[in-house]
């Protein structure tokens, strides 16, 4: 990219130039925006994630720009039509749209009704009328009659023709009709007749409208979908005529016969041309505006639910519920592992209610289980009265776990290289387990958008959502850090630098040669390289290991820095990690040096206060209302607890207990306006809720935050 571009992505994202420059340079230098992020504070001026991320995206977007740049330009001179005017215009413009104008006049066209009307030697006549100095115009347009224009009205007809694709040509006319859009467009929708009973799910928009730019991505979104289930009929229009009255200040002069072929001619070319380019225009940004603030919304979702709090290196019984299969039993040691499963059968038709509780209460012994996850689907709350009525003779903790997704890891190719022995409903309630007690570690394995946190994840642009849920994934597993020795192929593979092959080389490594004890040894790893090392290594934990650094966020780059610090002042680097008092002492401005800055000296002394420090918050235990269990359990006016499951733009969803979640509307979230349900609440946040409404027909139960109302 030139540097020209430098101060076009500062002043856009409000950063210096030397800051857009290093982070590029880097960037191209194989640094990933994590590694970035974290370890390269001086070079960016501790730009954040979401900043470095912007400046990529904006590389790549001005790259895209020089790309369609130069294929125009090569276009335009093969025609022998580059004028040094040209050429300067489009080497200037800034945005894909001022290019496509300025190209719009050279660009090939199928035959339409202008070219016809060149053909048949009818320009020469549309420059006279375009002048509109000519009075007595259907005189002069006889003059062009020849054997393919039989007569005058003929030849204006054509004339017209031309100067309809004139004016959609007319950089001034796009801009001026997409400022009517900006400001003025008009979302319309309609049902398609017949369709009435069969897209009754949009019955909202059958007759609908909505100026563009109110129109919040949601409504938009459900717009757009159904059309595309073919329901609706959308359209989105400025008004007319304050449109055509501004096209006609443009191109019409006076008020002679001439003009008023002018006239024809402009709102022939507003309603055949200009008005469907924009609006197609207006569609897809409007489209891509909705997109982008859906995957906004998904990718805060999912970060929330990646750095949900940990239960730990624990031991868990995990219950996957069913009524007629019965209840899928697991047990998990500290690790993971997997020790031991089988079904009991505690509802009905069984009813197997003594049995289950005496091989629960076995298992509990046998395995010391310290915690056990119940899975929220069907039979949950069921399986968890049931549960809570055990009198164990240890202490044992009970959590309910949203199980979204684990039949997806289940039946997944990953799910069936780590247990190939066992079938879909062990898998689904081994994910059940170790999602409890490390959700960011188990939830990777699984599709983000099978996790259903989001708004419209099906109908927005895949790759896009698919580049931002990686990105998000790639920054929890990499603010979490990972033990090298403990962790999933999987998990590995999201580790800056590190990627699918390298992950699975660790495993290996450490299959073969037993745990590792040093960062240092992940040298030895095959295809581990110095850069593929210098990106990884800082997320990388090894517990219990030869150097106390390497449980720690402290980069090895960056153990001279720390020893040079234990040496002044006379101790070793594990009595730096354990006494606060010595550390009170370090002034860090004493090491500050070329290569490192006050920003990095800070961060090593944060973490050699909390080393390794887990960021997530501590799990709590959650209660639903004991006596809700379905939808018919639930009446207006209840008071009740519940679990925030999901967060869109228009209100949060929240699990009472019942199988089917509740809406909070936006409106309902506090007394005062909201603009972000997630100012409010957070993902998996444990909130009382007053019931408003229950339709138990078509299942929805509307929720209020304001208790006290």
């Amino acid at each position: 990219m030139e540097n020209r571009y430098y101060d076009t992505i500062s002043k856009e994202l409000q950063v210096a130039g030397w800051q857009v420059k290093n982070t590029l340079n880097l960037l191209e230098d194989g640094s990933t925006i994590p590694f970035i992020s974290r370890y390269r504070k001086e070079a960016t001026g501790s730009l954040d994630e979401l900043q470095i991320a912007a400046i990529k995206d904006l590389h790549q977007k001005y790259h895209d720009l020089d790309k369609r740049r130069e294929t125009i330009l090569r276009s335009v001179e093969e025609q022998g039509m580059l004028t040094p005017e040209l050429k300067e215009s489009l080497e200037q413009a800034s945005s894909i749209t001022e290019l496509e104008d300025l190209y719009l006049p050279y660009k090939p066209k199928k035959r339409t009704r202008a070219t016809l009307a060149r053909d048949k030697g009818l320009e020469p006549l549309a420059l006279i009328v375009m002048k509109q100095q000519e009075k007595l115009i259907m005189r002069k347009a006889e003059e062009f009659l020849s054997d393919e224009v039989k007569n005058a009205e003929e030849a204006l007809q054509g004339a017209r023709d031309i100067i309809a694709e004139w004016v959609n040509e007319n950089q001034e006319a796009r801009n001026m009709l997409r400022s009517h859009f900006s400001t003025g467009a008009i979302l319309y929708s309609k049902v398609c007749k017949g369709k009435e009973q069969e897209g009754m799910k949009y019955s909202d928009y059958f007759d609908y409208s909505e100026p563009l730019r109110r129109c919040p991505s949601h409504r938009l979104l459900a717009v757009f979908r159904g059309e595309e289930e073919g329901f609706l009929k959308m359209a989105i229009e400025p008004d007319e005529e304050k449109a055509l009255s501004a096209l006609s200040r443009i191109f019409i002069r006076g008020s002679g016969e001439s003009s008023e072929q002018v006239e024809r001619a402009v709102k022939d070319s507003y309603k055949r041309l200009l008005l469907p380019s924009i609006e197609n225009e207006f569609r897809a940004l409007s489209k891509e505006r909705a997109d982008d603030e859906a995957i906004r919304v998904f990718a805060d979702n999912l970060k929330q639910l990646l750095l949900s709090p940990p239960l730990g290196q624990l031991r868990v019984l995990a219950i996957d519920p069913g009524y007629r299969t019965g209840c899928k039993v697991i047990c998990l040691d500290n690790q993971g592992n997997l020790l031991h499963n089988e079904t009991i059968y505690p509802h009905p038709p069984q009813n197997e209610t003594t049995i289950a509780v005496k091989k629960i209460n076995s298992l509990v012994n046998s395995y010391k289980i310290d915690a056990i996850a119940i899975g929220n689907g069907t039979a949950s709350r069921e399986t968890e009265h049931v549960i809570k009525k055990i009198h164990f003779e240890r202490e044992v903790k009970v959590f309910v776990v949203s199980e979204a997704g684990a039949s997806v890891y289940s039946a997944s190719k990953i799910a069936r290289e780590e247990f190939p022995q066992y079938d879909v409903t062990v898998r689904g309630a081994i994910s059940i387990g170790r999602r409890l007690m490390d959700p960011l570690a188990e939830l990777v394995k699984i599709d983000p958008q099978a996790i259903g946190v989001g708004q419209y994840q099906h109908d927005v642009d895949a790759a896009k959502l698919k580049n931002s849920l990686d990105q998000v994934v790639e920054s929890c597993v990499n603010k979490v850090g990972v033990e090298v020795n403990t962790a999933s192929r999987h998990l590995l593979t999201y580790v800056s630098g590190l990627g699918p092959q390298l992950a699975g080389n660790i495993v290996d490594y450490r299959a073969e040669h037993g745990p590792f004890q040093s960062r240092e040894e992940l040298k030895k790893v095959p295809r581990m390289g110095s850069k593929a090392f210098e990106q990884s290594a800082g997320f990388l934990r090894v517990r219990n290991g030869k150097n106390p650094l390497d449980d720690s966020a402290v980069h090895p780059e960056r153990y001279p820095v720390v020893e040079k610090i234990a040496s002044d002042l006379g101790a070793s680097v594990d009595q730096l990690l354990k006494e606060e008092k010595l550390r009170s002492t370090i002034d860090c401005k004493k090491y500050i040096s070329d290569t490192v800055g006050l920003p990095t000296l800070q961060d090593i002394m944060e973490e050699l206060a909390k080393p390794g420090r887990d960021p997530r918050t501590t799990i709590k235990i959650f209660e639903f209302a004991p006596d809700l269990y379905k939808i018919d359990d639930v009446k207006p006016g209840m008071v009740v607890p519940g679990i925030v499951t999901n967060i869109t733009n228009f209100g949060v969803f929240v699990d009472i207990g019942v199988k089917q979640d509740g809406l909070v509307h936006i409106s309902q979230m506090a007394d005062r306006f909201v603009s972000n349900p997630s100012e409010i609440v957070k993902l998996h946040q444990h909130v009382r809720v007053k019931v408003l409404e229950v339709d138990a027909v078509r299942k929805r139960i509307q929720l209020t935050l304001k208790v006290n109302k």
